[in-house]
């Protein structure tokens, strides 16, 4: 079949883009995506032109690299579908299809149809790990881990950092990916003794790169590739809530992650007037909680 794409150019950060028609012929039903760009890419070296720039690495669906808009949809609208591995017999001959990235601005254009997810990066180094002793490999019954939670944390674990839910969010927020992340922490035994510390920093990470608040529109579980819920933004919520309310009891210090001082950390405690109301933690404006 013959294909028409629209596909955004554009050189890099700074420079300008827009839109460039190419024709696209002999597709196979068997094609996938991205080797039908190939193809596209092989006649445009040919012809001494720029190949089109998209990120990919495994094209097994896994490693999150490569996707992008495909007629204003991320990863093309097949449901549970990254784009490598979407088969071309889902289009028809003749379609014309819209190429264009991530539009978020956390999500920065590097060229054409790649962008920069680092700001993913440093949510997850602000505490998307756990501190375990070294040593030799502990018994893998060494804890416990009861069925629920272990389902929960590898349902929360199958989220591959894409990026499709920030791109499909009309405010841009990464509520989904970050609430993926802490779920699958903070549901097994092994991340409970940082799971203050873990939620407050990549909540506040999530908040110092950008992204837009949460405002239900659920466009995000629509457009994950590994169908992650909504519900563990709910539960991220419910974390974000525990954690203030035990920080208000005990300062926690939160390494590498810069934040705004509270109340707490600023002034003294008046101790003669003990039914005054304490002063309300600054929370980030996307940590509403749900009912």
């Amino acid at each position: 079949m013959n294909l028409t794409l629209k596909v955004w150019r554009q050189p890099s950060a700074h420079a300008p883009g827009s839109f460039v028609s190419y024709p696209v012929k002999d597709v196979t039903p068997d094609m996938s995506f991205l080797e039908m760009l190939d193809a596209l890419n092989e006649e445009l070296i040919e012809r001494k032109e720029f190949p089109i720039t998209f990120e990919h690495d495994c094209r097994e669906g896994i490693c999150g690299s490569c996707g992008f808009l495909i007629n204003g949809v991320a990863h093309g609208g097949q449901r549970g579908t990254t784009v490598c591995q979407l088969a071309m017999r889902f289009f028809k001959d003749g379609d014309s299809l819209t190429l264009e990235p991530w539009r978020a601005q956390a999500f920065p254009v590097i060229r054409d149809l790649m962008v920069n997810r680092s700001a993913f990066d440093r949510i997850i180094q602000a505490g998307g790990f756990i501190t375990v002793p070294t040593g030799s490999a502990p018994s893998a019954n060494a804890v416990l881990v009861p069925k629920e939670d272990a389902d929960t944390a590898f349902d929360a674990a199958a989220c591959i950092g894409c990026g499709a839910c920030v791109a499909a969010c009309p405010n841009a927020s990464a509520m989904l990916f970050t609430s993926a992340k802490l779920t699958h922490l903070n549901s097994l035994p092994q991340g409970q003794p940082q799971r203050d510390q873990r939620t407050l920093g990549m909540v506040t990470a999530m908040r110092n790169e950008l992204f837009g608040s949460c405002t239900n529109h659920g466009e995000c579980e629509a457009v994950c590739p590994k169908q992650i819920p909504l519900e563990f933004i709910g539960k991220m919520n419910r974390d974000l809530m525990g954690a203030a309310w035990h920080r208000r009891r005990e300062p926690l210090v939160i390494p590498s992650i810069v934040q705004a001082p509270s109340a707490e950390d600023t002034h003294e405690h008046i101790h003669d007037a003990p039914h005054e109301v304490p002063s309300q933690v600054d929370l980030p404006e996307h940590a509403g909680v749900r009912s």
